[in-house]
């Protein structure tokens, strides 16, 4: 493993990678029990896609260990998934059929872009400052999104937003974790996040939060996934094309924003601040996607909970090993990870969105054209809700900025494309 991985040259071990791809697997194991049910409002098989969530996320994210040697792991993606069910299924009239070969497509484009470079181009693009942007942008972004998962931030019609209930409910077992998980991170004991979540999970059975249903048993036999249930009859249509590109736009740029936030927090960016073996990475995630098309579910992409095996010590691709070993396990043994509730991996999350937050130190603030770009990146994550869209308005703010005040030539050719392409998409959305 030492030979393979090189863990000795990151500074880690077996037995740290081991604890960290649990500690991801344990982070992003809600997808097992969201997925399904999202999808199943397109009326699929909520069996068949639990199984095909696990296996497209066991495939490729075991393609990133052994290819890339990130500790990267991979899964449907929130977001995308919803997209797919209630937007292009419930709202357009699209079949789920036809929206799996939207999505098979995408990823066959996706390969033939990443074989070519061309996303591994799009990150060289992004200016440095913008890289430790996005890392930042995502540890304010983990923040909304947990506190809001937890119900410690809540819906208010007045001000959008507002502080929910803390004496109760999942509110309360999320703060008591934090509260956990942040007095053991500090004290630097060793496995702190993964303890952090196992003990909340136990803290929750008191409070409702936890719920383990009667004559419960931990092994369970899986679904037969959805088998290549494709139909190409609509491919040719304006809809398909509308459908194909959100696709194909967010998960690029997500899976950008996520490679280099994870590699930043990691301490593994080359001297350039470039991912490593990152055409790997992105072919990765490419495969995933046609998998997971071929097994029935919604878009593969990078998951930004990666960062919490990140903080519990994973440097190499055996992180990313053990949590995609571990999606395979959790083919037989769903009743025992999905026991894990939302308010027990929300405290870890937060505690890494924090830790992430110290990208914001090394930007470059006294250049305006550099730090206002940074800024708008930071803040639309979690303001848009959605990390492409950070980084979208951070390459349009920062060709503005260069070329309005006379510095337009330092501004790369690929970067000169991707703000082209963003105000087109912007002109475009708009008028829809």
């Amino acid at each position: 493993m030492e030979k393979f991985f090189k863990m000795g040259a990151r500074g880690t071990n077996v037995r740290r990678e081991i604890v960290a791809g649990l500690t991801t697997f344990l982070a992003m194991a809600y997808i097992l029990a969201v997925n399904p049910k999202m999808l199943a409002n397109a009326g699929m098989d909520a069996g068949g896609v639990f199984t095909a969530t696990a296996l497209a996320a066991c495939i490729a994210t075991l393609v990133m260990a052994f290819t890339a040697n990130l500790p990267i792991a991979l899964a449907p993606g929130m977001g995308l998934n919803a997209f797919f069910a209630f937007t292009v299924v419930l709202g357009m009239g699209i079949s789920w059929k036809i929206a799996l070969t939207a999505v098979f497509l995408e990823g066959v484009l996706f390969i033939i872009l990443s074989l070519f470079n061309v996303r591994e181009a799009i990150i060289k693009a992004i200016p440095s400052n913008l890289k430790k942007a996005v890392a930042a942008g995502i540890g304010f972004f983990f923040f909304f999104f947990f506190f809001q998962n937890a119900g410690i931030i809540v819906n208010n019609d007045a001000t959008l937003v507002g502080l929910g209930n803390l004496t109760h409910g999942p509110a309360a077992v999320a703060m008591i974790g934090l509260a956990l998980t942040a007095v053991l991170y500090a004290l630097k004991i060793p496995g702190s996040i993964l303890i952090g979540i196992l003990v909340t999970t136990l803290i929750g059975i008191p409070f409702g939060v936890t719920s383990v249903p009667a004559n419960w048993t931990p092994v369970s036999m899986p679904a037969a996934p959805l088998l290549f249930q494709f139909d190409f009859s609509h491919i040719f249509t304006l809809d398909f094309f509308a459908v194909f590109f959100t696709f194909l736009f967010v998960d690029i740029f997500d899976t950008v924003g996520t490679l280099v936030g994870v590699s930043s927090e990691a301490h593994i960016m080359d001297a350039n601040g470039n991912v490593p073996r990152v055409k790997q990475a992105l072919l990765s995630d490419a495969i995933g996607t046609v998998a997971c098309a071929c097994l029935g579910t919604s878009t593969v992409t990078s998951y930004v909970e990666s960062t919490a095996g990140v903080a519990a010590g994973g440097r190499t691709g055996m992180t990313a090993l053990t949590t995609g070993v571990l999606f395979l396990l959790a083919l037989f043994l769903s009743p025992l990870f999905l026991l894990v509730p939302g308010a027990a991996t929300a405290p870890a999350l937060i505690i890494v969105g924090f830790l992430m937050l110290k990208a914001v130190t090394g930007i470059n603030f006294n250049d305006v054209t550099e730090g206002l770009s940074a800024f708008i990146t930071i803040v639309m994550m979690p303001f848009a809700y959605s990390i492409a869209e950070g980084i979208v308005w951070g390459i349009i703010t920062y060709v503005f900025m260069k070329a309005a005040t006379g510095k337009a030539k330092s501004i790369p050719v690929i970067t000169w494309i991707l703000f082209v392409i963003f105000i087109l998409r912007l002109i475009l959305t708009s008028g829809a």
